[in-house]
């Protein structure tokens, strides 16, 4: 599932090599929302893995990004307890537009969203639904 989101660059951090064979990059954004004068504070933790760790290199905190990432998780479990562990993955930065940048809530600049385009990914995205049509009935059923 291939979402965007829009915000300022608050921290990036250096690049940590986890294991021998995984390297990431965390940094965080403001997605803050102002609704009827009272703003909103959100902030979200993405990282970058292996070789996307520099496409944050030429950004600067304070810069207003839009990030296309991915939703990853993982089942982990120890001990007989079962955890489970979400992690943002971003797969490209890019800068927002001017018109993005105002901090006035806007319904679409802040929520993640899926995005038309194909992301990298390592599960397949073939499905094969389709709107319904408008002249179908709303009760007709495929069973």
């Amino acid at each position: 599932m291939a979402l965007e989101v829009i915000g300022k660059l608050i921290e990036k951090q250096a690049a940590i090599q986890v294991t021998e064979r995984f390297k990431k990059r965390e940094f965080v954004l403001d997605i803050s929302e102002e609704v009827n004068g009272n703003t909103y504070a959100n902030y979200a933790k993405l990282q970058l893995a292996q070789n996307r760790c520099e496409l944050l290199d030429s950004y600067n905190e304070g810069d207003m990004l839009k990030v296309s990432f991915n939703i990853r998780g993982n089942r982990w479990e120890k001990d007989g307890k079962v955890n489970y562990i979400t992690s943002l993955d971003a797969w490209r930065i890019e800068k927002a537009n001017v018109g993005d940048t105002n901090n006035n809530y806007n319904p679409n600049q802040n929520v993640a969203t899926p995005q038309q385009q194909s992301a990298p990914s390592n599960f397949s995205n073939n499905n094969n639904f389709s709107a319904p049509s408008q002249s179908a009935p709303a009760d007709d059923l495929p069973f």
